[in-house]
């Protein structure tokens, strides 16, 4: 796998070992091989955070952020921005990573087809907070023309336009949520009224997001890149398992092993917080993990779309 975090899943390993030992029995890593599973899949959700700060780090060209140069890379193209102080347009970029998603057959090329006009030009923020409606009349019109698909976070999501799932549906409750004065005001707003905490700030986040079809997973999804790109001071300081699929089975699993009764997951989020106190892998990492592992609890599979 990655020899130069060997000695990181070792870590981990031990630390789920104690714990099980020490604070609270897990049966669902009972054997060794589920174990190492589940460390090395912390690894890879720790992985995923290390590569959106590296993509930070160096200055951005400017053609990563063009849809249309055959250079677009929407996680630069998104460091780009705010490396030229474009929190708007960053923040919108996000919020289209989130709805499309990303497959591991086709990539962006759904986002890059949309977001590019299909070669025709940009629907940045500027263009569509001013005429959203455009946006939603040209996707209508051209919807059989773009290519690619929906990622699997997004796998209901559609592109018919009288769909009670359609963009349009989504565009405008997203524009309403954000308000006229655009995202860095919505979220300087925010955390003025929650205050310093990164996980209280989250949570009300969270909680306010009246997005179509951005269920408890776009929602984690893409405030989880609101915060690892630093256009607002947030973090996950819950697992969000209510109404969570893989990372409350994940969960479940790890602590009460298999066929366990969904009454418990009320304790489950105590659990994790007792976890991650050995841990310290934060409980964005924590979700993305347990989702995984409880996919193949016993052979690590690397899990990319």
């Amino acid at each position: 796998m990655w020899p130069t975090r060997l000695d990181e899943q070792k870590r981990l390993a031990d630390a789920l070992h104690r714990h099980a030992r020490n604070t609270r029995a897990m049966p669902g890593i009972a054997a060794d091989a589920a174990r190492e599973t589940l460390a090395w899949q912390f690894i890879a959700s720790l992985r995923r955070e290390d590569y959106y700060q590296r993509v930070q780090e160096k200055a951005v060209p400017p053609a990563k952020a063009d849809p249309n140069s055959g250079m677009f890379d929407a996680e630069r193209a998104v460091a780009y921005h705010l490396q030229n102080d474009d929190v708007e347009e960053a923040a919108w970029l996000i919020f289209l990573m989130t709805h499309f998603a990303r497959p591991s057959t086709s990539g962006w090329q759904r986002l890059q087809d949309v977001y590019g006009k299909l070669g025709q030009g940009t629907w940045d923020w500027k263009t569509v907070s001013a005429n959203p409606q455009a946006m939603i009349d040209w996707l209508a019109k051209n919807r059989l023309r773009i290519r690619g698909k929906f990622g699997n976070h997004r796998k209901y999501e559609t592109l018919l336009p009288n769909s009670h799932r359609s963009f349009g549906r989504v565009l405008t409750s997203y524009l309403a949520w954000i308000g006229a004065g655009g995202h860095k005001r919505f979220f300087a707003d925010t955390v003025r009224r929650q205050g310093n905490d990164p996980g209280v700030i989250f949570d009300a986040l969270f909680n306010s997001m009246n997005v179509t079809t951005f269920g408890r997973l776009a929602r984690f999804d893409y405030l989880a890149l609101i915060g690892r790109y630093k256009i607002a001071p947030i973090e996950a300081a819950s697992a969000y398992l209510k109404d969570a699929t893989g990372p409350a089975a994940g969960a479940r699993l790890l602590f009460l092993g298999p066929g366990a009764n969904k009454k418990s997951d009320k304790s489950l989020q105590s659990w994790l917080d007792d976890l991650d106190k050995d841990l310290g892998v934060g409980m964005a990492v924590m979700e993305d993990a347990l989702c995984n592992w409880q996919k193949s609890p016993a052979r690590f599979v690397h899990y990319t779309g």
